[in-house]
């Protein structure tokens, strides 16, 4: 009993500490209440996340802000077109070892090597460098001259990238897109929400953000993702959307009418994964059909290739999932 008791107490005090992180993210970024918890979501479930959103909107803001209010080393690396893989990974220099005499390569560390990092800009650089994002993203480690080096625990990419300005970009390929767990969309804020950012960032008054939750905390909270329920219906749901994304499905005419490439296996795993996360921000330890309607736009938003026709008519992967959502339903109400 004392042990289960523990574990209670553990888990409450996780939630308390996710709740406080979100009050210190308001201090700074007024609205985007959304956004602020799909970013936690990626962080709890250990994932990366990509933020598309056009200039002003306080993304970098955003990400700056979630790493002040967690003890982690944070790193901003600004993509542009003549980063090289080695401005980021790091590179060997030669060093005299003063007590031998011999001369030796030593590797310095490149800003991969930190535990958040703000990659902004990420489709203003070269696939080459682009691609060197990606065993980090993967593996959490990163391979130099033979060597692997293992990046520290818990490690998030938090990228941007401007959806206006498309002279001088290289748009993401599909292999790298689906290595972020979730592409969020920063859209512009409400009336209410502009006068209070306009009031509250022109004037004096500025609060300090405060260090409330540390990097060990984190790595609990996404032990603890693991152990929240999801109901075998649920998971049979998952699965049957994920699979209806892909043309050539049965009665799917409108999946087949608009996209060309569904959604591949692990799509459903982004799905589940991040509604176990949803559900532990909200205090609950069980999956709902909520947590997974709410995480299904960010998850399968990159992972659906919509055709020739869908782009002429503007039908986004948002509809996409739209329409499943609404016509795809349970094998068993819950």
């Amino acid at each position: 009993m004392s042990n289960l008791n523990e574990v209670e107490k553990s888990v409450h005090q996780i939630i308390s500490s996710l709740n406080e992180l979100k009050q210190e993210i308001k201090k700074v970024i007024v609205g985007q209440e959304e956004i602020i918890d799909q970013l936690l979501i990626t962080f709890l479930a250990g994932g990366h996340a990509l933020l598309e959103g056009v200039p002003g909107l306080a993304k970098t803001l955003m990400i700056r802000t979630l790493s002040e209010a967690i003890d982690l080393r944070f790193r901003r690396i600004q993509f542009t077109p003549d980063l090289m893989p080695s401005d980021i990974i790091g590179t060997e220099v030669l060093e005299e070892d003063h007590t031998t005499g011999k001369r030796i390569f030593k590797f310095n560390k490149g800003p991969l090597f930190a535990n958040i990092i703000l990659a902004d800009e990420i489709n203003r650089t070269s696939p080459k460098t682009q691609s060197a994002l990606l065993e980090a993203m993967q593996e959490f480690a990163v391979t130099y001259a033979g060597t692997t080096y293992p990046l520290e625990r818990p490690f998030f990419i938090l990228a941007t990238q401007n959806p206006i300005e498309q002279s001088g970009t290289f748009p993401l390929p599909e292999a790298q897109l689906d290595r972020f767990l979730l592409y969020i969309k920063v859209d512009y804020p409400t009336l209410e929400e502009e006068r209070s950012i306009l009031e509250n960032t022109t004037g004096k008054k500025s609060e300090p953000i405060k260090n409330v939750i540390e990097g060990n905390k984190i790595l609990e909270a996404q032990k603890l993702v693991r152990e929240v329920h999801i109901n075998s219906e649920l998971i049979d749901w998952v699965s049957r959307m994920v699979r209806a994304t892909r043309p050539g499905q049965k009665e799917n005419n409108f999946v087949d009418e608009w996209v060309r490439w569904g959604a591949g296996p692990r799509a459903g795993q982004a799905m589940i994964l991040t509604a176990k996360a949803r559900a532990l921000l909200h205090g609950n330890f069980s999956v709902t059909q909520d947590d997974i309607r709410q995480v299904a736009y960010p998850v399968l938003r990159h992972r659906i290739l919509m055709n020739f026709k869908a782009e002429a008519e503007r039908v986004s992967p948002d509809d996409v999932t739209k329409h499943l959502l609404q016509n795809i339903t349970m094998s068993k109400s819950l």
